[in-house]
């Protein structure tokens, strides 16, 4: 946590109401967002038990499994929950775009995405876990399930997998959403209840945040938003409903089962809209359209992967696969750090206050200085900058500004207040710089050691060229009966 967002949470303690840590919205929100609130039977890890899933407020579908530990009833829902997702899915795949690219053919990318709303971080963690329970089922043989029970583990783990990547909203949790943007007077941990944090952020009428994240805390007046339910409301409620339809398995027993569990499920279902409301309300930063762009360009690669039979995702990246997905995980972080703290000047305080980045005035420039001689003089324009920010920054250190993005600076020297940088980067080509691209004496500026810059992939053998070291080249994936075998599913 860092200081200002802990300030922040003492701030929200003594007046009773969240207080804002972002003045835009750092994460995509989808014009048609699919929520989806799943629950699952308590102690067991990928088994089902109900969910609630759609596109709009006043028509949510609930899908119910009234006995969780009954493989066939479970592929089932699977198999009904494919229902909702896939058509959701594919009818974003029909409107696509033609980019240009330069030294390369030009591609075709999908005008959008799908984006899953989850009320936490343990639903996400229960859509990876469904995805690899589904993915390797087949259509044919023992255990058979629906075609669209495979296709639809793939998707869950695709979505799963690109929630990894710093800044992607393919599948948001929506209290991480919120703590992103909004402090409360409780711990990180009272955060990961939704219905505590909304009442933080946005309290009823007449009542504090504290007092309405205090009435959060009663189960009977708001259940857990899952995918674990309330131990009393198993034991009371659940159990004997399950348990009644073991005896008779009939429609109307089944019906007990799903009246249970739309009472948990449906005032989650209220909450993630008012959420999505909320986060709506805020205007988007600029980074959210590039780094919405990057998903849409994934969902493109992965059903153009889809559509060429390719086979599903492994259990286990290969040596290679996992340093380069941790390479692009790296490299996304490093760019949604800059890219939310250059759209941001909240943000921005975070790192002043750290001494990586700092504000102040300017007060002499040399816009023709020059390095070098002959035909190997460079422009490096002066600038002089007076500020009160701890800026800890060592000579050398590379730094970039919101005010002109694309810009690089280097630090000559920090001394009494003062700090003199040597602008490397975007100033344009010409023997003078052009023009504005200097700031002027007065000016206030901002510079941070935060880089959004493209960065070259990294540099590894090709999968089959794997060392022996890193347990040599990945075997070749040949369907087994023994694929969709885990402990667990």
């Amino acid at each position: 946590m860092s200081t200002l967002a802990a300030l922040a949470r003492l701030r929200a303690l003594q007046t009773g109401t969240a207080k804002r840590l972002a003045t835009v919205r750092h994460c995509h929100l989808s014009e048609r967002p699919m929520v989806f609130i799943p629950l699952r039977l308590a102690g067991e890890a990928a088994a089902p038990l109900a969910a609630m899933a759609g596109t709009d407020p006043a028509r949510p579908r609930l899908l119910v499994v009234p006995q969780p530990r009954d493989r066939d009833l479970r592929f089932a829902f699977t198999a009904e929950l494919a229902e909702i997702l896939l058509p959701y899915v594919e009818g974003l795949q029909k409107a696509t775009e033609t980019v240009e690219r330069r030294g390369a053919e030009p591609y075709e990318r999908c005008l959008d995405a799908p984006q899953l709303i989850v009320p936490n971080r343990g639903a996400v963690a229960f859509v990876h876990m469904l995805g690899r329970s589904t993915r390797f089922r087949r259509a044919e043989g023992p255990y058979a399930v629906h075609p669209s029970v495979p296709v639809l583990g793939r998707w869950l783990t695709f979505l799963a997998q690109r929630a990894q990547y710093p800044g992607s909203a393919v599948l948001l949790a929506a209290t991480e959403a919120l703590s992103l943007h909004w402090a409360t007077g409780q711990s990180m941990l009272e955060d990961a209840n939704l219905a505590s944090l909304l009442g933080w952020i946005d309290p009823p009428a007449g009542m504090t945040g504290a007092s309405a994240a205090r009435e959060a805390e009663d189960p009977l007046v708001w259940p857990p938003a899952g995918p674990a339910t309330d131990p009393g409301f198993d034991t009371e409620v659940l159990v004997p409903a399950i348990r009644a339809y073991e005896q008779r398995p009939t429609e109307r027993a089944a019906a007990r089962v799903g009246e249970a569990v739309r009472t948990q499920l449906e005032p989650t279902w209220g909450l993630m809209w008012r959420a999505i409301d909320l986060l709506g309300g805020l205007p988007a930063g600029p980074g959210t359209a590039a780094r919405w762009e990057a998903d849409r360009a994934s969902f493109t690669n992965f059903t153009a992967q889809l559509a060429e039979g390719g086979p599903p995702q492994p259990k286990r990246d290969g040596a290679v696969g996992a340093a380069s997905r941790l390479a692009r995980m790296e490299r996304a972080q490093a760019s949604y750090d800059a890219q939310r703290a250059y759209d941001d000047p909240l943000v921005m305080a975070g790192h002043r206050l750290t001494g990586e980045a700092f504000t102040g005035t300017v007060v002499a420039t040399d816009p023709d200085h020059t390095e070098g001689e002959g035909r190997g003089r460079k422009l490096r324009p002066l600038l002089t900058i007076r500020t009160t920010d701890p800026a800890r920054l060592a000579p050398g250190a590379r730094l970039g500004t919101p005010e002109r993005r694309g810009q690089q600076a280097e630090v000559v020297e920090i001394a009494g207040g003062l700090v003199t940088l040597k602008i490397i980067k975007g100033m344009g080509r010409g023997k003078a710089a052009t023009p504005g691209a200097v700031p002027e004496v007065g000016e206030r500026v901002c510079y941070a050691a935060l880089s959004d810059e493209f960065q070259p992939p990294a540099s590894l053998p090709a999968p089959e060229d794997t060392p022996w070291t890193h347990g040599g080249p990945p075997p070749e994936h040949v369907p087994a009966d023994e694929d969709p075998e885990e402990e667990w599913s």
